[in-house]
């Protein structure tokens, strides 16, 4: 029995495209993926680059109104950004709008970038060659402190908070979304219920991308984890292990739930997808060079990377999944097979909206959605 399949979706911007397209494409692109059987359809959260899914409560609110049983979700929200009860009863309001359907994300986005751009450098943990587990393609990892210090992101970062504003634990703020949730939440001495939120049929789902506190978090408090191997694939198998090893069943959860990441781009033919997606790199590079990702290129005109910059980005190229839908179902599989997930949620970009719907269209139809 193959597992449940969902989708993320970034709206991304095109070349020559703007924001209101991207939007309008998400949602058909939601709409779409509730025909084809698609079990979520989660939006993700950035800024200051060329994608329009800046917030996810907003964007949850169009989609879930446009569509009728998929559920939708934020992958993620990012903690370090906002608070508890701002993430509560925004996700309160959508919930009581559609019961039942909304899934509420959440990731310490925002406290990995302090801690990058403050920490020493180090020797990176993980070995420092290229592995292949069972199929599943694991590369060197990617040292995100070069990325943070980089100083045109950190002036862009430095306006997602108010002025010397600290943001609370990553622990704390999940303990605090789920009194909230349960109705149990305490100022000091002072009872505070969240409206809307509390009772909301909502559960915390906790994305990571180590073996760090985002795992752990969601292990000890039995909550679901959403591994990012599309972004991370260095250490997703390590996220998962440490989630898993963490684990303790809850009111939630009587065992582990563990969803797994991938980005993919599936044509009629292997020939055309690895056309299709013959400009990732170039898109990979833009945020990685700290500028934010750029619009997404166009693979008839973009030219070929230089060596240095492919040096930067052959992790992520080595690991994204192109191929008719036999070729990237099978890689899927393996992926599933080494760690275990209990469902996958899989991210397609590609410069033409008409080439993102077939990509997911294929998929579905080949892992029997």
């Amino acid at each position: 029995m193959t597992v449940p399949l969902s989708i993320l979706d970034l709206s991304p911007i095109s070349e020559g495209a703007d924001a209101a397209t991207a939007l309008r494409n998400t949602v058909d692109l939601a709409q779409h993926a509730e025909q084809w059987g698609y079990k979520r359809f989660w939006v993700a959260e950035h800024h200051f680059v060329a994608v329009a899914s800046a917030q996810p409560a907003v964007l949850i609110g169009q989609i879930a109104a446009a569509t009728n049983t998929i559920r939708v979700g934020a992958a993620a929200v990012q903690l370090g950004q906002t608070t508890a009860i701002a993430v509560i009863e925004g996700f309160g309001i959508l919930d009581a709008f559609h019961p039942g359907r909304i899934d509420l994300g959440v990731g310490r986005s925002g406290q990995r970038r302090r801690e990058a751009i403050t920490a020493p450098t180090t020797e990176p943990e993980q070995p420092q060659e290229w592995r292949d587990v069972e199929g599943v393609v694991i590369p060197p990892p990617f040292d995100i402190s070069v990325l943070m210090r980089n100083p045109r992101l950190r002036a862009k970062m430095s306006v997602l908070q108010q002025p010397e504003a600290i943001a609370p634990d990553f622990a704390d703020q999940v303990g605090d979304m789920l009194a909230m949730i349960e109705g149990r939440y305490l100022i000091g001495d002072v009872d505070a219920h969240a409206t809307p939120g509390e009772g909301a049929a909502l559960t915390p789902w906790v994305f990571g991308s180590s073996k760090g506190q985002s795992a752990q978090v969601a292990g000890a408090r039995g909550l679901p984890f959403v591994a990012s191997y599309h972004i991370t694939p260095a250490t997703a198998l390590d996220a998962v292990e440490a989630y898993r090893s963490a684990f303790r069943p809850s009111a939630t959860l009587s065992q582990p739930y563990v969803v797994v990441s991938a980005d993919i781009v599936v044509a009629d033919d292997n020939e055309t997808a690895r056309h299709l997606a013959s400009s990732y790199g170039h898109w990979v590079h833009s945020i990685r060079a700290g500028d934010g990702a750029i619009p997404y290129p166009d693979p008839d005109t973009v030219e070929p990377l230089s060596d240095d910059q492919l040096e930067v980005v052959k992790d992520r190229i080595a690991t994204q999944f192109v191929g008719d839908a036999e070729e990237v179902a099978t890689k899927l599989e393996a992926l599933q097979r080494v760690t275990g997930a209990d469902e996958l949620v899989v991210t397609s970009v590609t410069h033409d909206h008409s080439d993102r719907l077939r990509s997911h269209e294929l998929l579905a139809k080949r892992w029997g959605l």
